[in-house]
This record gives structure tokens, sequence and C-alpha cells, in this order.
């Protein structure tokens, strides 16, 4: 049985971990606490053999945890983080996983399992490399806007940026279109875009981004332009000068 404490100053992230935790039959969560103080003080009176640790904490941060631990004293440390730069000194530390904020559950089944197979030693190099490349993978995806913030029925919904169709200028803001229904926000198209996706939402022209994904077809137009039909029959005119968004389109330059 891995005996458990968690280390988070932000409560609903122990919240969240906790109930993860709960669905695992060989893990028992024996404390949690939001701060580095606290946590010397449980890890040496409790003793468990596994601790997530959050690194970012005020006056005791999570490597100042470890440093003031006997190596005697010393669980198995998973740290949990929403920042990805610390991760080579984590592993200095002799830590067994580090996970990015927000993680899903299969990526904390695969830290508990490097839990279980620990050895003496730590992790070979090649989990340290497998462990690195799943951060960067992370991090490309938190870079771009996963929701947008938009004004409905004087309340803020967050919208699902996948459900964005497409997007027109209109001076200093902009028109996200989805469906049926449409949103204004106060940003320009320009700022959108650096935002989104670009594997994703490409620009076709200085006024419209489009969602690939719901990209029907790509015509040919008058005087060698092109239109792009939208699945909803929608038809939108490609600048001749976006060739990159030909490319994004069409999959040849």
């Amino acid at each position: 049985m891995l005996r458990t404490l968690i280390v988070d100053d932000e409560p609903l992230a122990r919240k969240a971990l906790l109930r993860h935790l709960k669905m695992e039959s060989d893990v028992t969560v024996v404390g949690e606490c939001g701060d580095g103080e606290t946590a010397l003080t449980l890890v040496r009176r409790l003793r468990p053999d596994l601790l997530f640790l959050d690194i970012r904490m005020p006056e005791l941060g999570g490597f100042e945890v470890i440093e003031s631990l006997n190596s005697g004293d010393a669980p198995a440390v998973v740290f949990v983080t929403a920042y990805d730069q610390h991760a080579l000194r984590a592993f200095e530390v002799h830590a067994v996983d580090y996970l990015l904020k927000p993680f899903s559950k299969d990526r904390l089944q695969r830290a508990l399992d490097h839990v279980r197979q620990r050895v003496d030693r730590g992790l070979n190099p090649s989990a340290i490399n497998e462990m690195l490349a799943e951060m960067r993978r992370q991090e490309a995806q938190r870079r771009y806007l996963q929701r947008i913030p938009v004004a409905l029925g004087g309340r803020i919904q967050l919208l699902p940026a996948a459900e964005i169709e497409r997007i027109e200028a209109m001076g200093n803001y902009a028109r996200l279109i989805t469906g049926k229904r449409s949103f204004e926000v106060r940003e320009t198209l320009v700022s959108l875009e650096k935002k989104l996706d670009p594997a994703h939402f490409v620009r076709i022209h200085r006024s419209t981004i489009v969602n690939l994904d719901f990209v029907k077809e790509v015509q040919s137009w008058f005087k060698g332009g092109h239109l792009v039909v939208m699945k909803d029959g929608s038809e939108l005119r490609l600048s001749r000068y976006q060739r990159e968004a030909m490319e994004a389109l069409t999959g040849r330059k």
C-alpha cells in the first residue's frame, strides 16, 4: 500500500488529486496540507511512501522541502506544478516523476506506475527522456487558447476554441462564429491569431480566420483566386497573398 501525502497551496488542486487517488486500490492518502513547513512536519510524523509535492508555494517551496529532509526521511516524490522549467532540477533531486497541471487521469496513472516500478537508483535515462517529451507535448498544447470568454445574456461563458468555425475582423473587435450563433469579443484578429493553435486555425484573408475542421473544400475562383467553402455552405475569399494558408488548406505548396 502506498501511503501518500498531498502538498499543494491550491485547495482545489488538492481536492482534484485526492479524488483521483481514491480510485487507486493500492493508494491511501494519509494527509494533505498547503505549505512547506507543515509538509515537513507531516512527512517526519507520518512517514509516507509517496509525496505529491507542489513546487511553488509561499515561504518554503517544494525543492526546499526536499532539501530539508534527511535522505532516510524522504519518500518517493512526484512534483506537481504548472511550470515546466523546473523539470531537470526535479530529476536531480531524484523525483520519480513530474506532473504538469492540468494533467489527465492517464498521465497520473503513468506517474503512479513509475512510483510502483521505482528502484533504489531511480529511473533509467530512457524513462526520464520519455517524461520530458511528455512535458513538451503538454506545454505545446497549453501554449494556445483552449477557451475564449464571451458575453452571453449578462454572463461570461467560456467558449471552447474547437467550436469556433471562423472569426471575422471588426476593427478592434472580432466576431466568433459557431453554428448559428456569433459572439463579439474586444480583441483584434491579429491578437487572436497569435493565441490560437495554427494546426487548426488559419488566416485566409486580412479579415478572416477559419477553423480547418470546418472547411469542406477549396475552389478555383475569378482570375486565379480561390474560395474556401465551409461545411455550412459559406464561401470565403482566400487572399492570394496567404500562401501558408493555401498550404494548410490543401497540404500542398
